[in-house]
């Protein structure tokens, strides 16, 4: 039986592309759908409970990109020691994805000060009205720049991780090794 890591690669791509739609479509469609209703008391309770709903896959989503990533890792820490370049994307991806987890953690926490107060007037699910309590407009504030980062930082995700896809490529391989061996080549 051949060694791959499909199972790794799988869980890795298919949490980030759940990490990254699921945070698009709710900016998008959940917090745009919430805006529609009739009363400004129903905007936040409608948006805040389609988020709570979202959370435990989210969670579950980006559990398994997180274990992808590791497992991938492991696989290849002698292309990370041996290719120039590897190790370099490697750490700028994990740093990408500290940042998007970050975002996303604190999205949650500003959500949850708006799932506290669910019956309150907005505008829309991240814009406050003249009647939104100060707690939940600042917070719907920062909840406004912070849910758009999460689909850009995890979109970056997926194009650094294309790019590690093409470092694997033997000739890149072949390449990074040489020049890791002999320097200015």
């Amino acid at each position: 039986m051949a060694n791959t890591n499909t199972v790794a690669r799988s869980l890795h791509d298919l949490g980030l592309a759940t990490w990254f739609g699921g945070s698009l479509m709710g900016d998008i469609g959940l917090n745009g759908a919430a805006s529609e209703a009739r009363d400004p008391k129903e905007r936040n309770r409608i948006a805040s409970s389609g988020w709570a709903r979202w959370t435990p896959v989210n969670l579950g989503a980006i559990a398994a990109h997180l274990a992808g990533g590791a497992l991938i890792t492991v696989a290849n820490r002698g292309r990370i020691a041996g290719q120039r370049g590897v190790a370099t994307t490697s750490l700028a991806k994990t740093v990408l994805t500290g940042a998007a987890l970050a975002a996303t953690g604190y999205a949650r926490y500003l959500g949850q000060k708006q799932m506290d107060r669910p019956d309150v007037a907005v505008d829309a699910a991240t814009t406050p009205s003249g009647q939104t309590p100060a707690e939940v407009a600042k917070a719907q504030q920062q909840q406004r720049i912070v849910q758009w980062a999460i689909p850009a930082l995890t979109g970056a995700l997926v194009v650094i991780s294309a790019w590690m896809g093409e470092q694997q490529r033997t000739t890149e391989v072949a390449s990074g090794v040489l020049q890791r061996i002999l320097p200015g080549q």
